[in-house]
């Protein structure tokens, strides 16, 4: 079975944020010679990396609701110029939107089983209504 992990996009408003974000790193990553990818950094490494290497995926959530992904590439260990050594968490910078489902506040990253993790919308379906109300919509069991 495979292996993800969620995490809150903090500050985002929307998936065209995140979007935006995501464009911006791979564009200084690329700028930098490490190739259009777009990196995250989080405090701790997953001690599961293996299983999370076999397809798995970041689901971001955004406002309270999961609404995307981005794949997995790899984990980087880097230390920071305080000295403090963080993982950064190596994605593909296309993102893949996916179905609307609420998710409580929580700090760092989980792991989320395959069978709990939301479909994928299909290719051209719409990004989905607003945050807010995908999130009501969703806690109403009508998306």
């Amino acid at each position: 079975m495979t292996l993800h992990l969620i995490k809150l996009c903090a500050g985002a408003e929307s998936v065209d944020d995140l979007a935006d974000r995501i464009a911006h790193r791979a564009a200084v990553n690329e700028k930098a010679g490490a190739g259009r990818i777009h990196d995250h950094m989080t405090r701790m490494h997953p001690r599961r990396e293996t299983e999370l290497l076999g397809g798995g995926s970041l689901y971001w959530v955004i406002k309270g609701v999961i609404l995307a992904r981005q794949k997995i590439l790899g984990f980087e260990r880097r230390t920071g110029k305080d000295g403090i050594e963080r993982t950064a968490v190596l994605l593909d910078p296309a993102y893949v939107l996916t179905e609307a489902r609420p998710r409580r506040a929580f700090q760092g990253w989980r792991y989320l089983e395959g069978e709990d993790a939301p479909r994928d919308l299909k290719k051209g379906a719409q990004k989905g209504p607003p945050p807010e109300l995908g999130r009501e919509l969703a806690e109403l069991g009508l998306l």
